[in-house]
């Protein structure tokens, strides 16, 4: 293709993804400074080649066969992205925002594929991994962006290369390594809703063969959820976090990195709003309505049940061990070693409201010991392997309560109700891989993956119900018991690719890969039956992709397209209902359904332009078409009026877009100054499986601007910005437990706020 008629088709498609998003084109590794002014001039002018270690090995983006997304720090910045849901809207076919309910976790689906239910019990459908290591539970995910070097976020099924199999996607995180020459930042915020912030980095030589570094973030707001009784603050924000690294190379054959680090977090409740009427249960008279909500826009005020001194808590540490070394010409080898411990005790109003319905007590403890092992092999031409084993090892005890003395009476007369939970899990998964990629032919490369992977997991659990008076003979001690029970699963999952390089500029692929996610145990199992079978199967998605990632000669446009096609089978569904309804001990049960196979579809598309000097214009357009074939449901088949309950897949809206613009002046002093706007689209969405009306959030947009001036000297740099410029009010997320209560409800995304900061390189 000649660079003229390269030029004018993806400049065609950025002019056509006028809805869409910013995507990150400056190369990885920023070192802890901003980019000097020079560096911004030159960007001027052309776009940076990204380099991403999707495949295990640095490559060319714009060469590598999988669907990609790349950002470095000074992205993250423009993207006003302080924690890793401000990636919201700018992945193609990406759902990232705070978990419901709770100030430390993530919920995030791509291409459709996820897990919505937050407990412990179930793994996450997208894999989360910083510096190649894998969190395992969504809580404590909701990382903090403050040393960051690059964030990768890869589309589809992975598992031929990556420790951990995932039937969504990978999103991978990597810091800061030491330097070998002295440098640092310190850098302060300030805000509206009491937004205050420091952070701090610090890299170094400490040696001949010795480097290492720390970095640091204090973070803080006062909330911006409002009891208006009492003035009460919610939704805030109280982030303590620290990482440090050891690099020794004490020759060019080896190299060892030590790093450690200590998060701590300690937060108000986070409150949502309660959707639908909420009822009680009087076993002698039925249903007895509560609660109404207001039918006006949601104001961000807010009551609960809870009084003070019951937030949320989190401590997480951990520390890793990555050692390469260099065994011969062509082969390498890599040790990655880690240790990670999770303590997490919240809180959380599940009904958002004063009356005690849904509130619950969560004191998780988690930890987990990783080992992996790859070699590597590289003939420096046409022939690269990746071989690979994979160990972890977590544990995971549990201790829940639950409050509801406004939920149960009996004539009129409200009865006090506990529940208790105990349980234990422990995992083991074991994996072996393999990953060949051979240009078999100048411009044609086949690139054939496999895995095998045997997991194990054992579950104790056990549930008791303490009524008050009158009824304190319906109380169950135990209520309902898991005993133990072990159970294991295996899967092969391959991949397997051709790419064919037009021209150096143009690159076009086809791909096929399989995900799994192993089964697992109801950690909501609350009565006899449900404990009886506890026990839900693995899921399994095949996905088939086409790509085509061009360049221009001139490094102007940029443009890469994916086009995909998965068959989701066993999706993990946690329903809600009553399983005796009418006795006069009802059980309010949640059971977990391998329910559904789904269709999925999809287009998408990111681009970047550099028109004329200095401006910059970043596109993300993302089509999906998500569809059960079936979602077997005994409900629906009791209950007509509940034939539409999964009419639409949860987190799966048909249209997801955002552009970006951003310009840099050259100042007459050296300096520079730039400044941004974007908007981003997302489409009718819903927030659960059960489809409930309430916790649908309709088509909307979101604004952003910014400002940036760096020095001359590239010593300073100054920032300022709003996020969400036209106050929008939108939901993120929701919590449907409609047999309890009627429970229904959502959580929303931060009203308009603006921030300043001021950050010094040394």
């Amino acid at each position: 293709m000649k660079r003229t008629h390269l030029s004018l088709a993806i400049g065609l498609l950025l002019g056509l993804a006028g809805t869409a998003s910013l995507q990150a084109q400056q190369a990885a590794g920023d070192s802890g400074t901003a980019a000097p002014t020079a560096a911004k001039q030159a960007e001027a002018t052309q776009l940076q080649e990204v380099t991403v270690s999707a495949r295990r090995r640095d490559e060319s983006l714009e060469k590598v066969p999988v669907a990609v997304s790349a950002f470095s720090s000074e992205d993250l910045k423009d993207l006003q992205a302080d924690d890793i849901d401000g990636l919201q809207g700018a992945v193609p076919g990406m759902n990232i925002v705070q978990g419901r309910g709770s100030s430390s976790s993530v919920n995030v689906f791509i291409r459709g594929i996820g897990q919505p239910d937050a407990l412990q019990t179930f793994d996450p459908g997208v894999g989360m991994y910083v510096d190649d290591v894998y969190y395992s539970r969504i809580q404590g995910a909701l990382f903090s962006l403050f040393d960051i070097a690059q964030v990768e976020v890869l589309r589809g099924p992975q598992g031929t290369l990556y420790g951990k199999n995932s039937t969504g996607g990978a999103i991978k995180i990597v810091t800061k390594d030491p330097s070998s020459t002295p440098e640092g930042s310190i850098e302060g915020t300030l805000g509206d809703y009491g937004r205050r912030e420091g952070r701090f980095y610090f890299s170094g030589p400490l040696g001949a063969t010795v480097s290492g570094n720390l970095a640091g973030v204090y973070s803080r707001t006062d909330g911006y959820v409002t009891d208006p009784a009492n003035g009460q603050k919610y939704n805030n924000e109280n982030t303590k976090a620290v990482r440090g690294k050891l690099k020794w190379q004490p020759s060019d054959t080896f190299s060892a990195t030590l790093a450690a680090d200590y998060t701590k977090q300690d937060t108000a409740l986070t409150l949502g709003e309660a959707m639908a009427p909420l009822y009680a249960t009087d076993l002698l008279l039925g249903q007895v309505l509560l609660y109404t909500p207001d039918p006006g826009k949601y104001d961000f005020h807010g009551e609960t049940s809870f009084g003070p001194g019951h937030g949320q808590k989190l401590t997480h540490y951990g520390a890793s061990l990555h050692m390469d070394w260099h065994l011969a010409d062509r082969w390498d080898l890599k040790s990655i070693s880690a240790w990670r411990k999770l303590h997490s005790d919240s809180y959380i109003d599940i009904d958002a409201t004063a009356l005690q319905l849904g509130d619950v007590l969560v004191d998780l403890h988690q930890k987990q010991i990783s080992q992996e092992l790859q070699l590597q092999y590289d003939n420096g031409s046409n022939l690269q392997a990746v071989y690979g084993l994979y160990y972890m090892d977590e544990k995971v005890p549990s201790h829940q309560e639950s409050y509801a003395d406004d939920f149960i009476r009996f004539a009129t007369l409200p009865i006090t109700f506990l529940r208790t939970i105990d349980d234990r899990l422990e995992n083991k998964s074991w994996a072996g891989f393999a990953h060949l990629n051979w240009e078999f032919v100048p411009s044609w490369t086949l690139a054939v993956g496999v895995r095998y992977t045997h997991e194990t997991k054992d579950y104790w659990r056990t549930t008791s119900a303490f009524y008050g008076a009158p009824l304190q003979a319906f109380s169950e001690d135990p209520q309902a018991v898991i005993p133990g029970i072990s159970k294991s699963w295996s899967a092969v999952t391959p991949s397997l690719s051709l790419e064919k390089q037009f021209t150096p500029q143009v690159m076009g692929y086809v791909s096929a890969n399989r995900g799994f996610k192993s089964g697992g145990f109801n950690g909501r199992a609350n009565d006899v039956a449900t404990a009886a079978k506890p026990t839900f199967n693995p899921e399994y998605v095949w996905t088939y992709e086409l790509g085509l990632k061009m360049r221009s000669a001139d490094n102007r446009l940029q443009g890469n397209f994916a086009a995909y096609h998965s068959n989701y089978s066993d999706f993990q569904a946690r329903v809600s209902e009553v399983q005796n309804p009418g006795s006069v001990n009802p059980t309010f049960g949640f059971p977990v359904l391998n329910a559904a196979k789904l269709k999925i579809d999809g287009l998408e598309f990111e681009g970047a332009a550099v028109l004329g000097e200095g401006t910059k214009l970043s596109t993300q357009l993302a089509w999906m078409d998500a569809r059960y074939d079936k979602f077997v449901d005994p409900r629906t088949q009791i209950d007509p009026s509940l034939a539409s309950l999964h009419d639409h897949v949860p987190f799966s809206p048909k249209l997801t877009a955002r552009v970006a613009l951003a310009h840099t002046f050259s100042l007459p002093s050296g300096s520079a100054l730039t400044l941004g706007a974007d908007a981003a689209y997302r489409g009718d969405t819903w927030l659960s499986v059960d489809n409930r009306d309430v916790l649908m959030q309709k088509a909307y947009t979101v604004t952003g601007v910014f400002g940036v001036f760096d020095s001359v000297d590239g010593h300073w740099q100054l920032r300022a910005g709003v996020r969400n410029l036209g106050d929008k009010v939108y939901k993120t997320d929701g919590q449907e437990f409609s047999s309890v209560a009627n429970i229904q409800t959502a959580y929303y995304g931060a009203p308009r706020n603006w921030y300043a900061s001021a950050r010094y390189n040394f």
